[in-house]
């Protein structure tokens, strides 16, 4: 049975890909004890350094991150222009809603 990785062991995994904590770290553009950090207290990879971690190690945004970026996407809703707005400001609805 195959399980699905965690965003920690992907963390790991993009370590061990980059070759050690302080690759990591300049690929990143942080200390290498701020990558220390990050797996011993088991964070997550800050969300603005996932694209780069992705891109430099192979290690995919949705394993990193899938809070962030999950497999599936959610669908486009398009906002349906009869449906009243609520507003705190006066007239802007009714600009909208004339549209």
């Amino acid at each position: 049975m195959h399980t699905k990785a965690t965003p920690f062991e992907a963390l790991q995994a993009a370590v061990a890909r980059a070759g050690s904590q302080s690759a990591l770290a300049r690929v990143c553009g942080v200390s290498q004890t701020a990558v220390w950090k990050w797996i011993q207290r088991s964070k997550r990879l800050p969300a603005e350094l996932c694209l780069v971690v992705e891109r430099e190690t192979g290690v995919s945004k949705h394993s990193l991150r899938p809070d962030i970026y999950p497999l599936k996407p959610t669908p486009n809703v398009v906002p349906d222009p009869t449906r009243n707005i609520a507003c705190d400001r006066t007239g802007i609805s009714h600009r909208i809603a004339q549209a």
